[in-house]
């Protein structure tokens, strides 16, 4: 298994009225943290789209635990449990300090940016992740 995390501390523009991080601000935030864990593998999502490999979102499920709010330092952990095919599934948990406050998977899939069809995880991606495995 592949881990890595990061630390986002959170903006008051990306609470809402209750003081909560907004639900959908977790998107992004996990958009920022597969992008490192795969940078901290030495491959950038910039590298793969100038050679025509699009990464969507297929699947985003998320499981609220305990609200962040306005100030938190949140550590997000990043998890890639299998090696990847023509997808690939990134799993997260968000902390505040010790306090685990959700769980949440994403899948994306690995496409040709010409055909828009899907395509095979790229060997460097497939050698960086073997040592974990």
């Amino acid at each position: 298994m592949y881990s890595s995390q990061i630390s986002i501390r959170v903006r008051y523009a990306e609470t809402d009225r209750m003081g909560y991080v907004y639900y959908g601000n977790y998107a992004t935030y996990f958009e920022v943290a597969r992008v490192e864990a795969l940078r901290q593998l030495g491959v950038s999502y910039k590298s793969l789209e100038d050679r025509g490999i699009l990464l969507p979102v297929a699947d985003f499920s998320i499981k609220y635990i305990l609200p962040a709010h306005y100030d938190d330092e949140l550590i997000i952990k990043t998890h890639i449990i299998a090696l990847p095919t023509a997808r690939i599934q990134f799993e997260y948990q968000t902390y505040r300090g010790e306090q685990l406050l959700n769980t949440a998977t994403t899948t994306l899939v690995f496409v040709d940016a010409s055909s828009g069809r899907p395509v095979r995880c790229p060997e460097e991606i497939l050698q960086e992740l073997k040592k974990y495995f």
